[in-house]
């Protein structure tokens, strides 16, 4: 071994996990190369925030961010261990040192410390180590990481191949790696002998001690605070973990790269929403005046009988608008309010790692480098009805049957003039003119599958946990757990009521006649289906091709459906809320039927039934 490296220096800083910050308790290596104690990197991925909202969890490396959307399988990484417990080892020996050099010289200058003190004059952390136990060390290092003898040590596929650095060597580099992105603290000096009256080798310009006017070089971990020598060996202190404050500075600082880098993602993820809200808002936009060019072309072809309906048309155009942009700007006004704080939080972090004052810093972190409570934005978004064209479709639909679509129109408009602004519900009173066609709705057990239990007065319907013994019928569906009504229609209007309750999971609508019954089926208006669904409590949708989803607040127990069989409307309503759901016109070329399906029953949890309700007339 050339004399050079009998020279060198080991410190306590190669040999720490990155998050605990003490030395190393049965180190484990991730596949990106960097070690941490088991209990760390477990506890960081256990219960640290991971990925973003609402997707499969992603887990990082907590130094060079690399994500892993697989938990690594950590294994413990023998050599480091076995070398980490050499490195205590041998710092207890040096404890029990009796004051010689490194080299074996006496030290002329040493005392022993008082009896009565017995750990006061000890350094507080491993500086530089004898010739020969160095010597004795690196020899041990170069037997470790020898190829085939080094065990536990995590693999990857693209590390290199085996002439590539032992698992000593690549922690070293990892620390040098570490200190060019997170600023962490410089290799620890030699340490210094203190004695009661303080330390040899006091630096000048430190902050003074108010009680013993001496500087305040070191930080006590136990009590959060600053303190000089003489503080350090007195009764308050004594036992307590007490390092030197410019290292503890270094430290707090390194962590704030990281506090910095995750805001940074914050503001990201927040900027990156506006953008995805202001397209939204856009798009929202070109549809609506899309809207307006179509019917106004249309009108134009009738505009002395049609002046009153087309200035409806556009107003409930504008409306749709106004409540879509109404809650864009509302969306972008708390996200710009969140990002001025967070670039706030941001920039006060940026002064702190700036200042020298490290008592002043000190006292600063603990508030800075907490992360404010930040809302989740992934749900967040800005819909309208505008683009799907369901009001340029009545109007071209009204110019066929101009007369007797006339009343019709006024109607519809009305109703969807209600729900252009679902996050304020309000009185709807349509929902009372409807409630004027209620139907006396019953279900037929003949269509219903093997699985559902149907009630004997036919007005309630749940699913069972296994098959009947039911004749298969061609009427009867056989793979999807739902029934038709016994009644159908044709022409006319009809209404009628389902009580939910608080079911997690369910499916209301009609379902033309001749749909198929047999095997998988494919729901949607082109098929034969046109219905509500619930999925988990929370997620409500209109089975298009691809489903529309809908905000439904407040949360209904009991749902209202109405269908105008001459126009190819069919509406849900809110019972109790008094508020229209949504509405969807198509052509109606057979007979439809109520269709009603309680899914499956989630082992107990979405076991309650469907029940056709009588209809009360509402004031």
């Amino acid at each position: 071994m050339p004399m050079a490296l009998a020279a060198a220096f080991l410190s306590e800083d190669q040999f720490t996990c990155s998050i605990c910050l003490e030395v190393f308790n049965n180190p484990v290596s991730t596949p990106c190369g960097h070690s941490f104690c088991q209990v760390c990197i477990s506890s960081y991925w256990d219960g640290g925030r991971q990925g973003g909202g609402g997707g499969a969890k992603i887990y990082q490396c907590p130094l060079c961010k690399e994500s892993f959307r697989k938990r690594p399988e950590l294994h413990i990484n023998r050599t480091l261990k076995e070398i980490t417990e050499q490195f205590k080892n041998m710092a207890n020996a040096r404890v029990l040192m009796d004051g010689r050099g490194a080299a074996g010289v006496e030290d002329p200058n040493w005392h022993p410390p008082p009896q009565h003190h017995p750990a006061l004059t000890l350094p507080q952390r491993l500086g530089e180590m004898p010739e020969g136990i160095f010597a004795e060390m690196m020899t041990r290092f170069q037997r470790l990481s020898t190829p085939g003898v080094a065990h536990g040590a995590i693999s990857h596929p693209n590390d290199p191949p085996p002439q590539s650095p032992g698992p000593v060597n690549a922690h070293l580099s990892f620390k040098a790696q570490n200190s060019q992105h997170n600023d962490p603290p410089p290799p620890y000096s030699p340490p210094r002998r203190y004695t009661l009256s303080g330390p040899s080798d006091s630096l000048p310009n430190l902050p003074l001690c108010p009680t013993h006017l001496r500087g305040l070089e070191f930080f006590c971990r136990t009590d959060n605070t600053c303190v000089c020598s003489v503080c350090m060996e007195a009764a308050e202190h004594r036992g307590h973990n007490v390092i030197p404050a410019k290292r503890e500075w270094h430290i707090k600082k390194s962590q704030l790269g990281i506090s910095e880098v995750e805001l940074k993602d914050l503001i990201c993820e927040r900027e990156r929403k506006v953008e995805e809200i202001q397209n939204s808002l856009r798009e929202i936009q070109a549809a609506a005046e899309a809207e307006a060019d179509g019917a106004v072309c249309a009108f134009s072809k009738v505009i002395s009988s049609m002046e009153r309906c087309q200035a409806e048309i556009l107003e409930m155009i504008e409306m749709s608008r106004k409540a879509a942009e109404h809650r864009a700007q509302n969306l972008l006004k708390e996200l710009e309010q969140e990002i001025a704080e967070l670039k706030k939080r941001r920039t006060a972090l940026t002064q702190l790692a700036l200042t020298e004052d490290y008592v002043h810093f000190l006292k600063t972190f603990p508030a800075l480098s907490t992360l404010p409570q930040a809302k989740d934005w992934s749900s967040a978004s800005v819909v309208s009805e505008l683009s799907s064209g369901v009001i340029l479709r009545t109007v071209s639909h009204m110019m066929e049957h101009f007369e007797e679509e006339m009343r019709k129109l006024h109607e519809v408009l009305t109703g969807q003039r209600s729900s252009s602004d679902q996050s304020v519900p309000r009185p709807n009173p349509k929902v009372r003119r409807v409630q004027e066609y209620a139907a006396d709705i019953t279900l037929d057990p003949h269509t219903a599958h093997p699985r559902l239990i149907i009630s004997v007065d036919g007005k309630q319907v749940q699913c069972g946990d296994r098959h009947q013994p039911l004749p298969d019928n061609p009427e009867r569906f056989d793979r999807v757990v739902c029934v038709l009504a016994r009644q159908g229609f044709n022409s006319g209007r009809h209404y009628w009521e389902v009580e939910v309750g608080e079911k997690t999971d369910w499916d209301i609508g009609v379902a033309s006649w001749s749909v198929n019954r047999k095997g998988k089926i494919t729901v949607n208006p082109a098929q034969g289906y046109w219905f509500l669904s619930l999925r988990d409590r929370t997620e409500y949708a209109f089975r298009t091709e691809p489903s529309t989803s809908l905000t439904v607040n407040p949360r209904p127990s009991r749902i209202g459906i109405y269908v105008d069989c001459d126009k190819g409307v069919v509406s849900f309503y809110n019972v109790e809320a008094r508020v229209l759901i949504y509405t969807y016109t198509d052509t109606f070329s057979d007979t439809i039927h109520p269709f009603f399906s309680p899914c499956t029953n989630k082992s107990g949890r979405n076991e309650a039934p469907l029940t056709i309700c009588p209809v009360a007339m509402t004031e």
